[in-house]
């Protein structure tokens, strides 16, 4: 069983300076935008598209994935018209969660955002590192799709019917001789939803559909993947990436979209994609990032909202991110948001006003210096406003480190992408490999193994 060591992709960085000072659009014939193929060959110094040479799994990594009853994963997509109060999922659970093919290339979905656990399903299905048989497993997945029920039952007003197969889950994983072997300290849940989905106040707040699942004594000896870990209470979550829209199958793909992101011209300091929310706190945020980038000559607004628009088509939201410096990432529903991730994805450098946002959540992805990769500007106390001027802050970082931060972007791009989950040995560590090596590290400390 083998598996390429989980190493960045080596970054074919040229000397290539697109920090614009003022509104000055680029005198560049502007070429057609870059998604019409992904196969381009292209020259990469101090890098090769040649195959890494595999080596075993990192730290003898044995993964065993648990075959569950249909109810608690597969079984759930025959009525996926019913997952989400909000939308139909039908479009948005094919192609094993990647979503509607937006491009003839196949590395390219409408990938949902809430999705991840689909996809870590299928990418560890096809895991190299993967063994079928128990004896030899050191690491214990339980593929239960809790983030598509959940959202089925958000307006499931009897709190028994919502939590019943979560209860169900536990009931049936307990009795496991695996689980009984260390009470699930090497067993691991991924989760698509924010933690705040399951885990419902039980001391009379307010109740926003979220089930029992995370309080329930068992799940609190295993690790818990999910897109937001709860910044207090989460001892036992990890933060993963949400899923964007690229899933290529191999590392000449990668290194091909690194190279059209360090290439990009970015006429724009910053931008935002995103509309108001309601709230005082979140209506105050996101209210004054819009007023400011509407004021800003330097600032791209993508606005959502009534319909979505743009917001909702994946090339034209990458496309401005890819001519930003920057991209402001104001919390949305909760402290996290998608759009972090494709600013990555696109080259471009987040600006966050919340540490929650990213600096609390990604440990394993995200270099522990959020000044590395990043830009952080407080917000004003209860009023949550803006206490300087974006642009004006913005334009006082100096173009030698923005340049240092786009080479960490770029650094960074392979670890928080999603591979195509049919492509087993992609040659790069993608977001679930990632992954995979801090659980097994994890449950080796828990149980003194390290």
């Amino acid at each position: 069983m083998l598996f390429r060591k989980l190493s960045l992709v080596p970054i074919p960085w040229r000397n290539h300076h697109h920090f614009h000072k003022g509104n000055n659009s680029s005198k560049t014939k502007e070429t057609h935008f870059f998604f019409s193929s992904t196969n381009t060959h292209l020259p990469f110094p101090n890098a090769t598209t040649k195959e890494l040479s595999p080596i075993t799994c990192p730290g003898n990594l044995s993964l065993y994935v648990y075959q569950l009853p249909p109810e608690f994963n597969v079984g759930l997509l025959r009525n996926c018209s019913h997952l989400n109060i909000y939308t139909n999922m039908c479009p948005h659970v094919s192609n094993n969660g990647l979503g509607q093919p937006i491009s003839t290339t196949g590395t390219w979905f409408a990938t949902h955002q809430f999705l991840a656990e689909m996809i870590f399903h299928a990418r560890i299905e096809n895991h190299p590192c993967r063994t079928w048989d128990p004896n030899l497993a050191n690491l214990f997945y339980v593929p239960f799709y809790g983030g598509l029920h959940s959202s089925s039952k958000f307006r499931e007003a009897n709190h028994t019917a919502r939590d019943e197969l979560a209860v169900r889950l536990v009931e049936y994983i307990k009795i496991q001789p695996w689980w009984q072997r260390h009470h699930g300290y090497d067993h691991f849940l991924a989760l698509g939803r924010t933690a705040w989905d399951f885990m419902r106040i039980t001391n009379g707040g307010p109740d926003f559909g979220a089930n029992c699942l995370l309080n329930l004594p068992p799940v609190k000896n295993m690790s818990v993947l999910t897109v937001e870990r709860h910044p207090w209470q989460g001892v036992n979550q990890y933060g993963v990436p949400y899923p964007s829209y690229f899933h290529p199958s191999n590392v000449v793909q990668m290194r091909t979209w690194q190279q059209k992101m360090i290439r990009s011209e970015r006429k724009h300091l910053f931008s935002f994609v995103g509309g108001p929310r309601k709230g005082v706190e979140k209506a105050a945020v996101r209210d004054e990032l819009i007023r400011q980038c509407k004021e800003s000559t330097r600032c791209f607004l993508v606005k959502c909202g009534g319909g979505g628009g743009k917001c909702h088509e994946p090339f034209k939201v990458l496309k401005v991110l890819s001519r930003s410096q920057f991209c402001l990432q104001a919390p949305g529903d909760s402290f996290t948001r998608r759009s972090t991730f494709d600013s990555v994805l696109a080259g471009c450098i987040p600006v966050f006003f919340s540490p929650h946002t990213a600096y609390t959540q990604y440990s394993w992805y995200f270099p522990a210096n959020g000044s590395d990769y990043s830009v952080y500007i407080d917000l004003d106390g209860e009023k949550g406003n803006v206490k300087k001027s974006i642009e004006e802050e913005l334009s006082k970082i100096s173009s030698d480190r923005v340049e240092k931060m786009r080479r960490k972007i770029m650094e960074i791009m392979p670890s928080i992408t999603y591979a195509h989950p049919n492509s087993s040995d992609v040659g790069f560590g993608d977001a679930v490999d990632v992954a995979l090596e801090a659980l097994l590290k994890n449950a080796g400390s828990k149980l003194g193994f390290l």
